[in-house]
């Protein structure tokens, strides 16, 4: 006797891998032509050499192990790995400097861990904080936004990739000609002379809240941000707990002394908040898994970001405070887990 075999019932998935990381690398892509338009091509070139270091480190991972090359580079995860990376280096970053925070970000952050799904630290950053130690002069080099008002000497697309390729600006330029402090730096530094918040205030990096150019790229990945919120592709804890964490001890600080703490707005505008809330801390891996260790692994990371900009030796500080927050996440995952109805608790069982 024959029996007629059938799947289950079971419903398919939605969403799968590669079409969450496209979504993600879509929602870039608006605050990516906004970045082009005030700091150059810089931010392209970037994205290509670390996508080229990215893809290519993935194949020889998986061609390492054992495995099918194509079956990794098919969900775009080092296509999304690249683009954080690119978005937090300056546009004037020589190839080499990007090559390796994208192959460590892969090989190592990644890969090393068991690949896609295994690994404990965000390889963007992971990637990011190894260039940071290893060539931090390079990490300086932030060309100043096209203002009207602000003089700075502009490089062409050529001038722009001969950079990228060789490290060497055209002889008739100087990096004092054309690099200038991020809004952060130049807050820190002021704070550091003794300057109020209003003295600092007064350079013209400075916009309406953060730093000029900076603050439209931050309101685009917002709008990203949201899109993806939508989509439910990523949920609202972690951004809302980053904001929160930030955001609290910054306007707590700034009603006690205003000379002496930059505003909420400056913090939220200033630096990579924005892209850290949307984008990095919610990757799926190394984040929290629960709704309300979400939450506190959000609060801690904006906690975090705010104490390292404010006693720090860092002007920022996001790529950090990810990674820490990134090692607690077993604590928290095992002390948020939501209890199954019907089963008693842990304790009580043992008794």
């Amino acid at each position: 006797m024959r029996f007629e075999r059938r799947d289950a019932p079971h419903w398919a998935p939605r969403v799968d891998v590669a079409s969450m990381m496209l979504q993600v690398l879509g929602a870039l892509v608006p605050a990516a032509i906004v970045h082009v338009w005030y700091f150059g091509p810089g931010l392209v070139f970037n994205l290509l050499v670390a996508a080229i270091f990215a893809v290519a480190g993935e194949a020889l991972m998986m061609w390492a192990r054992g495995r099918q090359p194509e079956a990794a580079l098919r969900d775009y995860s080092a296509l999304v790995i690249a683009a954080l990376l690119a978005f937090a280096l300056p546009s004037l970053t020589p190839w080499w400097v990007t090559a390796t925070g994208a192959l460590f970000a892969v090989v190592v952050a990644k890969h090393l861990y068991g690949g896609l799904g295994f690994n404990i630290f965000n390889p963007a950053m992971a990637g990011y904080v190894v260039i940071l130690v290893a060539f931090p002069m390079h990490l300086n080099l932030w060309v100043g936004p096209r203002m009207g008002d602000i003089d700075y000497q502009h490089l062409t697309i050529v001038q722009t990739l001969a950079f990228t390729l060789t490290g060497n600006l055209p002889d008739a330029l100087t990096f004092d000609a054309v690099a200038r402090a991020t809004p952060l730096d130049v807050m820190k530094t002021g704070l550091n002379n003794m300057a109020t918040t209003v003295e600092i205030r007064a350079n013209p990096i400075m916009g309406d809240f953060g730093g000029r150019g900076w603050e439209w790229i931050g309101n685009f990945l917002a709008i990203g941000g949201a899109w993806l919120l939508i989509r439910k592709i990523i949920r609202w804890q972690i951004p809302v707990g980053v904001g929160l964490g930030l955001l609290g001890p910054a306007t707590l600080m700034y009603l006690v002394d205003p000379g002496a703490n930059p505003s909420p707005g400056f913090h939220l505008f200033a630096g990579a908040t924005i892209l850290c809330a949307f984008f990095i801390a919610t990757d799926p891996v190394s984040a929290a898994t629960s709704p309300k260790g979400r939450l506190i692994y959000g609060l801690g990371i904006g906690l975090l970001i705010y104490c390292i900009r404010t006693w720090g030796s860092y002007a920022d500080g996001v790529a950090f405070a990810v990674l820490i927050m990134n090692m607690a996440v077993p604590a928290i995952d095992r002390f948020t887990r939501p209890r199954i109805v019907g089963h008693a608790e842990e304790s009580v069982n043992r008794g």
